[in-house]
């Protein structure tokens, strides 16, 4: 039967409340008697707490609460390694850290009170750099690090780089004994931020019970649920959180942030609290991407074979490693891309600081890893003398071939999806002085999860899907609806939506890692496959037919071969019960095919002042079935678009441990002038791990983008940048080291 709703550019079903204000987000939601929480930072970047006096803010006419380290005594937490405590106790290891806070009737009264919170501290020498905090000599910044809860990987003993991890195959040392020409670089990257519209905001309601009811701008409120149950020794089931929407994700919004402080607040002052960062604290005190030093070393044959590929990660965590959902970047695992290399070593480490504390961001860690190794490429190719293009293709996998960290990928499509930029491209077309064209690629693996869909079709014939799913903005139960009216054979119009809350919903791994079509969209598949038997068997009795001579269509059962037909209103009604059914998928392993997406970016170059003018740029991906057009190709420009403002502008700076890009003025995100003209080549195979074999699309096309821009810079002027963002000035530096 050929495709109604699948393959349609169908507008998102919550478009419409968004748009008009009438979705509610957590910053919306008031409660009775809600008071306004307010957090005491540290002003200092490394520290012992010597005296903390709040006697003279309790005394402010309206506060109602004021909690320090002394009400959450010894208790961390994190979503996956507990580090981090509620409230900073004895030490403050960042400015920005939070050492008191207040709820008071109003939020001014609350801002007010935080003022006249007295602490007195002795400062110590804060390691603000990631090189130096790995030195041996340099004190640690957490002694009890061996001990912390959840620490991924083993540690000899007490590090500074507290995660150190490595993949590979082969034996490293042999690929550079086999090798001719041996290529090393390195590669810096910034912080950055997500800058969505909506900083992190909670509401906390506490009980008798010691549990809470939570509304908080979070995807993953089963992970937080759990967070919030062992930081505080209460059983999971206490805590309820209530679905809301989300201004905006980019991998921020998966964790704990103020809510832990915001519980104690309600519990200890007995009525519901509010808190909502304004954006200095989201910018100082936030989950901002991980700085980075990567070191490359690569082994090549005269002909251009690669023998052996080394890379070390450096990643500044910042003061701790709470926000991390694995404790790791996953990002390096695949970091040597899509070649054919047979012997390989990759070392992820991650290293305490005295800043801001990092987490993730979509795609964590991929940006990073492909700036450095799609540079590489190109560094390599012209020690060499060869075109860039064909040294690449030289390498690159093919389907069935080894991944450079071992694992078997069946299916890959990466010459093909190649040969696709460079035609939309035009690639090898000749052009202007001071014009380069630069190339970078990727792959990716999509992540796995579990997640649980109830479908219901009631006496009017109307649908409703039900989840724990929260839709962080990607369009998640749109798609569910897509697949859920493809079998039915009903407009999404007639299927409604319902976001369910911890208690009355299914644990679920959240939302995240381009892996809600897959985890969400199969366990929509699976519900309303089980509706579509139901609805057949019914309508099958009730007519005295067998199912296998039914089908759906324009939301009815109907005879395949006469004119004999039963609604689902009719069904329903006479069966005297919803049709009521819940799909679940379960499957954390990520999937071996691969997406795959090849970049091209058109830069033009002023010699005198180093700006960097793009002309055009290009997107060309290897992807599954497309399930929305127009949400399909919106991941992939707001992919190209995050990723402009990571090569170009975007800078979360510090200076002396502070933050000094506290605002949208000083820290640049891209704008309608920025973004050049995009265009976009899809090779679009039936095949992947989603519903009607549709494959992830949401972070692919944010990890090449740097690289390309990098690689087109040196192109048009023959000048090499290794670290981001690539600003005139560091374009200016470089031609004059040329």
């Amino acid at each position: 039967m050929k495709s109604q709703i699948v393959g349609i550019s169908t507008p998102r079903v919550e478009g419409e409340l968004k748009v008009t204000g009438k979705a509610v987000y957590t910053v919306d939601r008031v409660l009775p008697d809600m008071l306004w929480g307010k957090v005491l930072r540290s002003p200092i970047p490394y520290g012992c707490i010597k005296r903390i006096d709040v006697s003279r803010a309790r005394n402010l006419p309206g506060v109602k609460a004021i909690v320090t380290a002394e009400d959450a005594p010894g208790r961390k937490i994190g979503r996956r390694i507990y580090d981090m405590p509620i409230l900073a106790e004895n030490v403050v290891r960042f400015i920005g850290e939070k050492v008191a806070a207040v709820a008071a009737e109003t939020e001014d009264i609350a801002e007010q009170a935080v003022d006249l919170i007295e602490i007195e501290y002795e400062e110590m020498d804060p390691v603000l750099d990631s090189i130096q905090a790995m030195d041996p000599s340099t004190p640690l910044i957490h002694p009890d690090v061996l001990n912390y809860k959840g620490r991924p990987g083993k540690l000899d003993a007490p590090s500074n780089a507290f995660i150190q991890l490595s993949w590979g195959k082969g034996s490293i040392e042999e690929g550079f004994q086999q090798a001719d020409i041996i290529v090393e670089n390195s590669f810096t990257t910034p912080m950055v931020h997500h800058a969505y519209i909506e900083p992190h905001s909670c509401l906390v309601k506490t009980n008798t019970a010691g549990g809470a009811e939570i509304w908080a701008c979070c995807k993953a409120p089963y992970g937080l649920r759990d967070q919030m149950a062992n930081a505080f020794d209460i059983p999971t089931e206490k805590f309820v959180l209530n679905p809301s929407y989300i201004g905006g994700d980019f991998g921020g919004k998966g964790d704990f942030m103020d809510v832990p402080v915001c519980y104690l607040l309600s519990k200890k002052a007995g009525q519901p609290v509010k808190m909502v960062m304004d954006y200095e604290e989201e910018l100082t005190a936030g989950n901002p991407r991980h700085a980075s030093i990567i070191k490359v070393k690569t082994g090549v044959k005269q002909d251009g074979q690669i023998v052996a590929h080394y890379m070390e990660f450096i990643f500044n965590s910042g003061a701790y490693g709470a926000f991390k959902p694995v404790g790791f970047l996953g990002g390096p695992q695949e970091s040597a891309g899509p070649y054919m290399i047979p012997h390989v070593l990759i070392e992820e480490k991650m290293v305490y600081t005295n800043q801001v504390p990092c987490g993730h961001m979509r795609s964590p860690g991929d940006p990073q890893d492909f700036f450095a190794n799609e540079s590489q490429m190109d560094l390599i190719a012209k020690k060499l003398v060869l075109d860039p293009i064909a040294f690449r293709k030289k390498n690159l996998m093919h389907d069935g071939d080894l991944s450079p960290t071992g694992k078997v990928v069946p299916f890959i499509k990466a010459e093909a999806t190649l040969d696709k930029a460079l035609e939309a491209s035009g690639y090898y077309k000749t052009k202007p002085k001071n014009v380069g064209r630069g190339l970078a690629l990727t792959q990716w693996m999509t992540n796995g999860g579990k997640g649980t869909v109830a479908l219901d079709i009631d006496q009017e014939g109307m649908v409703t899907l039900s989840s724990a799913l929260v839709d962080q903005g990607g369009g998640t139960f749109t798609v569910l609806c897509e697949v859920v009216g493809e079998v039915l054979g009903i407009p999404v119009e007639q299927i409604r939506v319902q976001s369910l809350d911890t208690g009355r919903g299914i644990e679920d791994t959240g939302i995240g890692g381009s892996r809600g079509t897959r985890v969400f969209g199969n366990a929509a598949y699976t519900a309303v496959a089980k509706a579509e038997e139901e609805l057949k068997n019914t309508a099958a009795s009730l007519m005295g037919l067998s199912p296998v001579d039914l089908l759906l269509a324009k939301g009815a059962v109907q005879h395949a071969k006469g004119k004999r037909r039963m609604t689902y209103s009719e069904i329903v009604k006479a069966k005297g019960a919803p049709i009521s059914v819940v799909g679940s998928y379960d499957d954390t392993a990520k999937v071996p095919d691969a997406s795959m997406c090849v970049q091209v970016a058109e830069v033009e170059v002023d010699q005198e002042t180093g700006e960097i003018k793009l002309r055009r740029f290009t997107s060309a991906h290897n992807t599954g079935t497309i399930l929305n057009p127009l949400m399909h190709q919106g991941q992939i420009e707001g992919g190209i678009v995050m990723g402009l403002g990571y090569s170009l502008m975007e800078h979360l700076r510090v200076e002396d441990g502070k933050v000094a890009t506290t605002h949208f003025g000083d820290y640049k995100i891209p704008t309608i002038r920025d973004v050049p003209n995009l265009k976009t080549a899809i090779l679009e195979v039936h095949r992947g791990s989603g519903p009607y074999n549709s494959m992830s699309i949401g972070e692919t096309s944010n990890i090449p983008v740097a690289a390309a821009v990098a690689n087109a810079v040196n192109d048009a002027v023959g000048v090499r940048v290794k670290s981001l963002p690539i600003g005139p000035e560091e374009v200016l530096a470089a031609m004059k080291r040329f």
